[in-house]
């Protein structure tokens, strides 16, 4: 007969098994990494992070950031003004002139302002068609046509003007005054003074 009753009777669950009963007490359900409604969430997404900016096909060259301090009652307030060379590195090249509180704005405000201002310059391969010498206000630079493999003999502003233009065997010497400024427009008034064989024939036919 007992064993009869013991046979009827219902099993003890086991210890750790999951009856899928509610916490009693003070109990608190688990949540797992799997279980409640976020459980089961995909890789999270950063939309903080900027993306990648597609390469220009412009050539950006900032020559000099110059720093202006004015003096006001609660101290002094300072202004950037950045000089930006733009060019396309195909005989196309700018300059640029931007002016802000801060000094990626001012960078800004002039590559906006050069790409604007892209003038065409004529080139004989990577080199110049002839001898120039350009000048602007104080500044004198004079630019001469030099061989394959001379490579860019500048510095400076002459320098990132014709890096920008896409002279890549040239020959340059400043005359005149060291002003970023002056120097820059001299190199581009030199640059534009330049002529093609063709055009040279043309205009003495």
């Amino acid at each position: 007969m007992s064993n009869e009753t013991n046979s009827s009777a219902p099993a003890a669950p086991e210890a750790g098994a999951n009856t899928g009963a509610a916490p009693q007490g003070n109990e608190r359900p688990r949540r797992g990494r799997d279980s409640g409604p976020g459980g089961n969430r995909g890789p999270r997404r950063d939309n903080r992070r900027k993306q990648e900016e597609a390469p220009s096909e412009f050539i950006e060259k900032v020559v000099h950031v110059n720093r202006c301090a004015k003096t006001v009652k609660g101290g002094r307030r300072f202004t950037f003004a950045a000089l930006v060379v733009v060019g396309d590195g195909k005989g196309r090249v700018g300059l640029g002139y931007g002016k802000a509180k801060e000094v990626p704005d001012a960078i800004k405000k002039g590559t906006d302002r050069s790409r604007r201002a892209l003038k065409p310059v004529n080139l004989r391969n990577n080199t110049i068609p002839h001898e120039v010498l350009g000048e602007f206000d104080g500044g004198k630079v004079l630019l001469k046509p030099a061989s394959p493999g001379t490579g860019l003999i500048a510095g400076g502003g002459v320098r990132a003007v014709l890096e920008a233009a896409g002279v890549k065997d040239v020959l340059t010497k400043s005359l005149g005054s060291n002003n970023h400024a002056a120097v820059v427009k001299a190199t581009l008034d030199g640059l534009s003074k330049l002529r093609t064989l063709e055009q040279i024939k043309a205009v003495r036919a």
